[in-house]
């Protein structure tokens, strides 16, 4: 490596797919992008970082660089590897993490010239340095978990037009072991936490009058002390913030107050399923305790909490009638928002695990076929055939974001109960009524690119 210049990396997140001809990216799926950002965070100061997201912006192939990095997730697999393709046509070498690079980490090497394993603290800047010294490997491990004091690089996102809502991470991981969940394989069901200090200082600098906070954590209470340690700091600070929790904190009295009074304007949370043969089929029967769904979306209303309720078909006991039953509920309860999709067997998973052994997987690498496309059925599902579950699915979507549906939502009274809740709730949910049909179909990778995607040549 010469003195004369810098050491120069550049980072790209790469879209889950994109049809030929596709002039606008789905708007609800341009959030930030934290792994670039924690990426950025953790390269040497002196380095010259460059930032391209993929959703937003063209690629620069043949700007200079000296290596790229890419976060890969199974649905944006396909297009990490015509990306990686792309540059190291031009000999530039890729490195690749991500949950896809832990929890499938021979295929993507195939398409990486370095692969980091596990959490990238820790790591990461031990790759640059290898590269700057022109003696890389090709695999790196994080051995356990690091201790999260990293903040993100947020000046990787300056003129980019993300949605108005800024993501903090405060910690990661779940203690739950969901079949069909890709984060308890790669965290294998552990959770850690950043230090409370550290996500104020973030908050501080982040914060825009008027925007909310997304706490992005994969279950912000798992680790109960720690968030209503994080919550009783957050009082004083006069912050809207939403996140994601499993549906026991709702039975919880003391925490839903302090997270009312914390600032806390609603949560995410896996209901999956009504039924009880499917949550014990997904290892979550947990979810009927104390009442089950009916009783915490009681209790959180109670505690003026609004809810996003998430449910997933396709377990053997689903039915049309089932999933009929649950889009009534999910209406009739005024959820504020709701996602009804298929289950989808993640490589590295129970799940995945259990259909492969059941010969029901359709395709040997779904995220990798031609044929694929988003919302079809990978698997053979037990009670319809991958057709009409797709069907079922869509509309569902279709019925809980019709306007009658939102307008009914939207007079529930814990979504009306300031005007700022009840414009987002009407903002919001009129976005996923147009967004409802837009990305089925959408092909995994870039149909306009035409190269081979190109493996990489090991040296070590």
């Amino acid at each position: 490596m010469s003195n004369r210049r810098p050491f120069r990396l550049t980072i790209v997140h790469p879209c889950v797919g994109r049809p030929r001809g596709m002039k606008r990216y789905i708007r609800t799926w341009q959030m930030e992008c934290l792994p670039a950002a924690m990426i950025a965070a953790l390269t040497p100061a002196d380095v010259e970082k460059k930032f391209y997201d993929d959703r937003l912006e063209s690629i620069p192939y043949d700007e200079p660089t000296d290596l790229v990095a890419i976060s890969v997730e199974t649905y944006t697999a396909k297009r990490a590897y015509q990306i990686a393709s792309e540059y190291r046509r031009r000999g530039v070498p890729v490195v690749m993490g991500g949950f896809h690079a832990t929890l499938c980490p021979d295929e993507v090497q195939t398409y990486a010239d370095t692969l980091v394993i596990g959490e990238a603290e820790g790591v990461f800047e031990q790759v640059i340095d290898d590269y700057r010294h022109g003696t890389p490997k090709s695999t790196y491990h994080s051995q356990s978990r690091p201790v999260l004091k990293t903040t993100p690089d947020r000046s990787i996102f300056q003129g980019k037009r993300y949605l108005p809502i800024r993501l903090v991470e405060f910690a990661r991981g779940c203690r739950f072991r969901c079949d069909f969940c890709a984060i308890q394989s790669f965290f294998n069901a552990t959770h850690s936490h950043r230090p409370v200090d550290r996500v104020l200082e973030e908050i501080a600098r982040v914060r825009r009058p008027g925007q909310m906070v997304f706490f992005i954590d994969d279950n912000l209470t798992s680790g109960l002390n720690e968030a209503r340690e994080l919550m009783e700091a957050l009082i004083p600070l006069k912050l809207r913030w939403v996140s994601q929790t499993a549906i026991n904190v709702a039975h919880d009295e003391d925490t839903l107050d302090l997270m009312r009074r914390s600032g806390c304007q609603g949560v995410l949370i896996g209901f999956e399923s009504l039924h009880a043969e499917s949550l014990k089929q997904m290892n979550k029967s947990f979810n009927l305790m104390a009442g089950g769904p009916a009783k915490a979306l009681a209790n959180m209303a109670k505690h003026k909490l609004s809810v996003y309720g998430t449910f997933i078909f396709g377990y053997d006991h689903d039915t049309p009638q089932s999933i009929a039953e649950t889009v009534d509920f999910a209406i009739d309860q005024g959820l504020f928002i709701a996602a009804f999709n298929h289950i989808t067997p993640f490589p590295g998973t129970p799940l995945y695990e259990r259909m492969k052994g059941e010969n029901r997987l359709l395709y040997d690498a779904w995220w990798l076929d031609d044929r694929y496309r988003y919302n079809m059925i990978p698997f053979q599902p037990r009670s319809m055939s991958p057709e009409e579950l797709s069907r079922e699915c869509l509309g569902a979507r279709r019925r809980f974001y019709s306007w009658s549906s939102i307008a009914r939502r939207g007079f529930a009274r814990v979504n009306r109960r300031t005007p700022y809740l009840l414009w987002n709730h009407l903002v919001i949910n009129a976005m996923h009524h147009w967004d409802v049909d837009s990305r089925s179909g959408l092909p995994l990778g870039d149909e306009s690119w035409t190269g081979d995607l190109l493996p990489a040549r090991r040296s070590n």
